[in-house]
């Protein structure tokens, strides 16, 4: 049972002595050579990093191919892709503690070498399966954060 020690602290337990401590703070954070690819987020469109001499394609942001070195150019990816494995997560960070439980996806796009990570909208953790087309979605409001992009079941056409 948590009791409040005279300062303010609260204490859970004494041995092990375990306390409740509050920590904030305001952070500074450069995207630096990733910026284009949050500034493209908020303009709702999903950049990729394209090695020219590899002819290789990232789905998320490289400065330099992890095959040669050399320098990547940005690519716009498609907004469709496909499913290439998914998980289920009971946990979050803070960004997510009202989605929670949610669905994590790694979409795999036409004309990408590497996979990119996201979370998964509009869908129960029953009817996600591997292979299942998805859209990208965009925050209406950017926040300039990876959260600004999610993934959302391509609507099938209907035959009429």
């Amino acid at each position: 049972m948590p009791r409040k020690i005279r300062n303010g602290t609260v204490v859970y337990n004494l041995d092990p002595l375990i306390v409740k401590d509050h920590y904030e703070i305001d952070y500074r954070h450069s995207y630096a050579q990733d910026s284009p690819f949050f500034a493209g987020l908020a303009k709702g469109r999903l950049l990729g990093s394209f090695c020219s001499k590899c002819r290789y394609t990232y789905a998320t942001p490289r400065s330099h191919c992890c095959q040669c070195g050399r320098a990547t150019e940005w690519r716009e990816l498609p907004r469709d892709g496909r499913i290439h494995t998914y998980t289920v997560c009971h946990y979050g960070g803070e960004a997510f503690l009202d989605e929670t439980p949610f669905t994590l996806v790694l979409v795999e796009f036409k004309g990408a070498d590497t996979l990119f990570l996201s979370r998964l909208v509009g869908a129960k953790a029953e009817e996600v399966r591997i292979g299942m087309e998805v859209t990208a979605r965009f925050a209406p409001t950017p926040s300039f954060r990876v959260t600004d992009v999610w993934f959302e079941p391509k609507l099938k056409k209907s035959k009429t």
